[in-house]
């Protein structure tokens, strides 16, 4: 198969800690611009708080993350931690969630993503902070932490927010079942 008949498959990048508060600013337009800039096409941002689907002919997730964060960091000065997944990885991260179908209210529902295991495996700190209600479990490609009271109440969810989750990035669940719709839209 020549390289020219790889079909494109789609990625999702999650950008951490940019458009929060006035640190680490980066439209949403010039994101697109920036991946379009790199050869990404049927480029799609969601929210302002770095989220995007593209679909790439080549390349692994890592590659791409890679990619992106020195392209933002040479354009635009900014040192702004990348994660990438596929649709096929953001697929099974969705179907993993212990919670995906029990938690009544999406927006404390946390998913933490990491690019690779290693990260994941420092979240185990993030359970001495767990105060039941609260469930936190790690899984083989993400972790999950439900806030039953709130994040913004939550020990464990600002630990994950904070240093001990510095090499992962956190959307809720809602943003998740968002990403994963445009995805599934992008894969046509």
């Amino acid at each position: 198969m020549s390289p020219a008949s790889v079909a494109p498959q789609t990625f999702v990048a999650l950008l951490r800690g940019i458009n929060v508060g006035k640190a680490n600013r980066i439209p949403m337009a010039g994101l697109r611009a920036l991946l379009e800039g790199l050869g990404y096409t049927d480029v799609t941002t969601l929210l302002n708080s770095g989220n995007a689907v593209f679909r790439a002919a080549k390349g692994t997730p890592a590659k791409h993350a890679a990619d992106i964060a020195a392209t933002i960091t040479s354009q635009m000065q900014l040192n702004v931690p990348v994660i990438v997944k596929s649709a096929q990885e953001l697929d099974a991260i969705t179907s993993a969630n212990p919670w995906a179908t029990t938690a009544p209210d999406p927006s404390r529902l946390l998913v933490a993503f990491a690019q690779n295991n290693q990260a994941l495996g420092g979240l185990d700190t993030i359970s001495k902070s767990v105060v039941a209600p609260e469930e936190f479990v790690i899984g083989s490609q993400a972790a999950y932490l439900h806030c039953v009271s709130g994040i913004l109440e939550s020990k464990a969810g600002k630990a994950l927010l904070g240093k001990p989750g510095q090499a992962v990035t956190t959307r809720n669940w809602a943003t998740v079942l968002k990403l994963q719709a445009l995805a599934v839209g992008n894969s046509g």
